[in-house]
């Protein structure tokens, strides 16, 4: 076994967690790696169509994707930490049927995954329709081609702390240059009021909208980002510097301490995903809804650039495009490297390879670099709908988060070391977190269902 895996637990590389917040800032990571999925597909343009489908309506759904999901990641990071386990291999632990090596949660997860191909390949479509659109030389088809081939060869290999630096950047700069544009949309004639605001908390559910509003509710805040969420903790290196699970008071003060970093970071990622996901919704419902224009196909760039022209002024198209194309370029980076890993993992507890084995780890997560870009171009290519796409994937979502929320009280109740049981006041919050991601998500299902 190679000893720089980052999955093998080893006692030389246990290291001493940092005390306080500044001082663990250079461990951070995992949780803005997760954001900066989220923001080119969630944040960036299921967000903005629901609100400019809606207006302000969602706007408590919009809050409610965010904050009620962090919990549930928590007991996720928990269990990473504690155990050194990748999601796939707890889930595979779970009670309840299996069908050969794997148990249910798996092949429902696979089964989901192939229904969210469609999620990458309506980013891939729209990071091509940015790039057509600041650079119409060539057609929609050859920047396809192009962005695939991109991001196949960062994905090939691109392992954890590149990944992290470069999606940091992009996502923070994009970040602060939308909250700017919220800020300026006050001085101009789609400025909000305080009663539009008050108006979005009164949990009201158009039944018109409600393929859109469950199809952000599993994209946005983090979804089946979570599920992803055990990779980047291991491979920042949070289990293997807490060390193999043991009786000592050693390993208990290391666990509660990296859990201390764990927590730290996925509230500084919640307080990015929620507040960029608040900004792009009232920018939609402000803008793009009062002048009664939905992002849609091959407009689906052009549409969402007024969010920054109505508020800028038009030279802010070329500010908005860079902006664009980094995010949703971070989304297909990051797909990339998590959809390897995880779709590796699957079918390592189906018995197709062994995970724990890092050259065929590698191997056929660099195999998974050019076959999910290529799935993904002949999906656009048939739906050329990329807005479309990212909210059915969102849909899809909803089913996965039904297993997070049994999997996460399961980690808590039956899989959690007694001598790091939490506080009474977050079990509270870890029951509401599941209870309502599960009525949610049968509600949804059962609303699309019943409406369409």
């Amino acid at each position: 076994m190679d000893k720089n895996d980052p999955y093998l637990l080893t006692e030389d590389k246990i290291l001493e967690p940092p005390e306080g917040y500044f001082n663990s800032l250079k461990f951070l990571g995992p949780g803005v790696v997760m954001s900066a999925a989220i923001v080119g597909s969630g944040e960036l343009i299921a967000t903005t169509i629901l609100g400019a489908t809606s207006g302000f309506v969602f706007l408590w759904l919009i809050i409610l994707s965010c904050v009620i999901k962090v919990t549930a990641q928590l007991e996720f990071g928990k269990r990473a930490i504690q155990t050194g386990e990748t999601t796939m291999a707890s889930f595979n632990g779970l009670p309840g049927p299996r069908l050969g090596k794997a148990s249910w949660p798996i092949w429902l997860y696979v089964i989901t995954s192939i229904i969210r191909l469609v999620l990458g390949s309506g980013i891939l479509g729209a990071t091509a329709l940015v790039l057509k659109q600041a650079l119409p030389f060539l057609p929609l088809e050859a920047w396809l081609v192009i962005t695939a081939i991109g991001v196949a060869l960062i994905g090939y290999r691109g392992y954890y702390q590149i990944i992290e630096k470069s999606m940091i950047s992009m996502t923070l700069i994009f970040t602060f240059v939308t909250l700017f544009c919220v800020v300026s949309l006050q001085f101009t004639p789609y400025s909000f009021s305080y009663g539009d605001l008050l108006s979005g908390l009164s949990f009201t559910i158009p039944l018109e909208t409600v393929f859109v509003a469950a199809g952000v509710f599993g994209i946005t805040g983090i979804g089946t980002e979570l599920v992803i969420y055990n990779y980047w903790l291991i491979e920042k290196g949070y289990a293997a510097y807490t060390g193999p699970r043991n009786d000592t008071e050693d390993w208990i003060r290391r666990a509660k301490g990296w859990t201390r970093v764990m927590y730290y970071d996925s509230f500084t990622s919640l307080a990015i995903y929620t507040t960029v996901t608040i900004a792009f919704y009232i920018l939609g419902a402000s803008i793009l809804n009062q002048m009664g224009i939905v992002p849609a196909k091959d407009e689906l760039v052009a549409t969402l650039s007024h969010i920054y022209t109505e508020t800028l002024g038009p030279w802010a198209q070329w500010l908005f495009l860079p902006g664009a194309f980094a995010v949703l370029l971070s989304s297909l980076v990051t797909s990339i490297a998590a959809g390897g890993r995880v779709y590796s993992d699957a079918l390592s507890r189906i018995g197709l390879l062994d995970f724990r084995n890092m050259k065929q780890r590698w191997r056929w997560i660099g195999s998974m670099a050019w076959i999910i870009p290529g799935i993904w171009i002949v999906l656009f290519l048939h739906f050329r709908a990329p807005g479309f796409m990212i909210l059915v994937a969102g849909v899809a979502a909803l089913v996965i988060l039904l297993i997070i929320a049994i999997a996460a009280l399961n980690f808590r109740y039956s899989e959690s070391d007694s001598r790091l049981t939490p506080s009474r006041f977050y079990d509270l919050c870890l029951w509401v977190s599941c209870l309502t991601i599960s009525w949610i998500g049968i509600y949804g299902l059962i609303r699309i269902i019943a409406y369409r």
